[in-house]
């Protein structure tokens, strides 16, 4: 169950916002092994400007469309990360919804404890997930 936060620039239609989330979720669902009807996103627009990303000394060249995916889960080893960050280079980048060099994408670990879906209670830990 990843919790993906897509943090953009403005200037996206709702349509490639949408397709921009489809594809993100598409790619927790061919990698992650995330179950049908488990989407948890958050999409933010921000100003032109708002997002500063350099490059770390690897010399990309990032425009104004940097796009960074923060994705919150639990369990995914090594190389299901790597395939993950290759998959959405290329399908974001395939759609023309984000450049390789403009995206970010940051993979977060968490525990079955730090979870709860509603009614105030952890459902993985009281068996109802």
């Amino acid at each position: 169950m990843p919790l993906v936060r897509i943090t953009t620039q403005v200037g996206r239609t709702p349509a490639q916002i949408q397709e921009l989330g489809d594809i993100v979720q598409d790619v927790m669902l061919e990698h992650f092994a995330a179950p049908p009807g488990d989407r948890y996103q958050i999409i933010e627009e921000l100003p032109v400007g708002a997002i500063r990303a350099e490059d770390t000394g690897l010399g990309i060249e990032r425009s104004a469309g940097v796009t960074i995916i923060h994705i919150t889960q639990q369990g995914r080893d090594a190389a299901q990360k790597q395939a993950v960050y290759a998959r959405l280079a290329q399908r974001l980048g395939a759609a023309g919804l984000v450049r390789p060099e403009d995206l970010v994408v940051a993979v977060v670990l968490n525990g079955r404890e730090d979870w709860s879906f509603g009614h105030g209670r952890a459902q993985f830990l009281t068996g109802e997930l």
